[in-house]
């Protein structure tokens, strides 16, 4: 009985040595991946907020993640997210007609509006336009279908508190949350980077509608137009995103597919001292340096070299 109990010990001992190394491991990682950000972040003009998690250790990072923040254009995920839950429950079909007027017309991005009033387009195609070209005007002509409520309630339904899309592009079709005084500072929408990363989460790991509309949700944000920002370096890693941009703003939402494993990031600039309507834009380059360093640092990839 003594042996049993000497081996149950050791056993134990051998337990706690190795999950008190791994705490330890963990805790030096972040604590590298503070130094690193910190010194990319400091010297930047503007604010910055991100959150960070290696999607298969479950490791994360926060800078700032749970402040909320602008989305600009990132709250199309929502959007995406409410038209999939409602074809799947069948309240709506892809082949459903959407009409192209002057009331959704709206610049900024996207090809809709050079195109003429009165065309004639199916809702996959409006979401496909909203989500690979940011089509401002699609998204527009979505939320007329969908109406901006919808969405803010399938955000509560999914246990997102924070992330509500407030209008539409532009103006009109305000929402309840949009009425809020306190959410009018956000303009077209609000949210958190903590909250944007488990939006990722819940999609790659099939848990948003259904396993296969998540599957096709991501292989959509795969398509997207634009490698700015998030990944900008590294074009031969498979990458899921979406962006933003105003005028001070530069914001992404991505998931990264690297060989050391997969890493959700959602990064937000905010602030900026002055517009600058180029690839090259300061936040982008920042966005860009500090995704490598999340790579670096949770996927353990700086460590082994």
């Amino acid at each position: 009985m003594k042996t049993i109990f000497r081996s149950a010990a050791l056993l134990l001992a051998v337990f706690l040595g190795a999950s008190l190394s791994l705490a330890q491991v963990a805790k030096q990682s972040n604590t590298n991946l503070e130094s690193r950000v910190r010194a990319e972040i400091d010297p930047f003009k503007g604010k910055v907020f991100l959150f960070a998690k290696n999607l298969d250790t479950g490791q994360t990072y926060s800078f700032n993640g749970d402040e909320r923040v602008r989305t600009a254009s990132t709250i199309k995920i929502a959007v995406m997210i409410e038209v999939f839950a409602r074809v799947a429950d069948g309240r709506a079909k892809w082949t459903d007609e959407l009409i192209l007027t002057p009331a959704a017309r709206y610049a900024g991005s996207g090809i809709l509006p050079e195109l003429s009033d009165g065309l004639r387009l199916t809702l996959r195609d409006c979401v496909r336009l909203m989500m690979t070209l940011s089509d401002n005007t699609a998204t527009n002509m979505v939320l007329d279908y969908l109406s901006t409520d919808a969405v803010n309630e399938r955000m509560e339904s999914l246990g997102f508190k924070q992330t509500r899309i407030m209008r539409r592009v532009g103006s009109g079709g305000e929402s309840k949350a949009g009425k809020e005084p306190d959410n009018r500072r956000f303009g077209l929408g609000a949210t958190t980077q903590h909250e944007m990363v488990e939006i990722m989460a819940k999609l790659e790991g099939g848990e948003i509608v259904n396993k296969e509309a998540s599957k096709e949700m991501i292989d959509l944000m795969k398509r997207e137009q634009a490698r700015y920002a998030i990944g900008r370096s590294i074009p031969e890693v498979p990458m899921a995103s979406k962006y933003g941009a105003l005028d001070a703003l530069r914001s992404c939402v991505a998931i990264l597919y690297t060989k050391q494993g997969k890493i959700a990031i959602a990064i937000t600039v905010d602030d900026m001292p002055k517009p600058l309507w180029s690839v090259d834009n300061p936040a982008y380059l920042l966005m860009s340096r500090l995704s490598l360093i999340v790579i670096d640092e949770l996927t353990g990839k700086s460590r082994a070299q």
